[in-house]
């Protein structure tokens, strides 16, 4: 599998999402994923889990079948000033905090308005990745998202499902974020944003984006579990030692 990891993904606690955790192990098992984050939209959604369903994620195992499974969320931005719907000690005890826009939440209004929101959120220093930033239905300023998530660390997730089966007409916009994140030097992630787990480590439309761009694969989250575990180690996540086995063939 060129790139085993996927960083998004959604089972059925996210009720308009169509697998369990059992499903996505026997799909990874079947492609060669390696690691995955489970990553149910946060609480402020409507169909989404209650924030209880976030603080029992430390139930799951970490490793099942030789596949890793990150504990995480797809948090909603809630508002101009970059808050998300998951807080205080809780937070910290997640592996990966994934944040977005998303309408229910915090419907789309200006360039500017969205563009201040994502900024501020990626400035919090409680998010790792912003998901779907390439959303027409939210234009940003590319720019200055992708310098401010160049100098703050913080990953921008070219999203497979935007060109699936949502988010139509996102290319544009995220072909010009990738070419602005090889320029200023910001980390990129493919997210299959899978809501079903046949879908999982699906990036072939992200690849095409990347690959139209040129940027740099050596540089993207996906290419080994040791990528994804270093760079949320330098955000501040602990260090999991139940997630060695994941090392022992890595080429990163």
């Amino acid at each position: 599998m060129q790139y085993p990891v996927d960083t998004h993904t959604h089972t059925v606690a996210s009720t308009h999402a169509y697998s369990t955790i059992h499903d996505y192990i026997a799909v990874a098992k079947q492609k060669g994923i390696r690691l995955f984050a489970t990553t149910d939209h946060g609480p402020a959604m409507a169909d989404a889990p209650h924030f209880w369903h976030f603080v029992n994620l430390r139930v799951l195992p970490r490793m099942v079948d030789g596949v890793g499974i990150l504990r995480g969320i797809e948090a909603n931005i809630k508002n101009v000033a970059g808050e998300i719907d998951f807080f205080g000690d809780y937070l910290a005890e997640l592996d990966i905090v994934l944040a977005g826009f998303h309408e229910p939440v915090f419907p789309p209004s200006d360039r500017e308005t969205h563009t201040e929101a994502m900024v501020n959120a990626i400035k919090s220093g409680k998010v790792d990745i912003i998901t779907h930033p390439g959303n027409p239905a939210y234009p940003i300023d590319i720019h200055a998202v992708v310098k401010a998530a160049a100098e703050y660390g913080v990953a921008l997730e070219i999203n497979n499902s935007s060109f699936e089966t949502s988010r139509r007409g996102s290319e544009a916009n995220c072909t010009a974020i990738a070419k602005a994140a090889k320029e200023f030097g910001a980390t990129l992630v493919m997210g299959s944003d899978s809501h079903v787990a046949f879908s999982l480590g699906g990036f072939d439309r992200a690849i095409a984006i990347i690959e139209s761009v040129d940027y740099p694969k050596s540089q993207l989250l996906n290419r080994s579990p040791i990528a994804l575990l270093d760079f949320l180690a330098k955000r501040g996540h602990k260090s999991i030692a139940d997630f060695t086995p994941l090392f022992s063939d890595e080429h990163v």
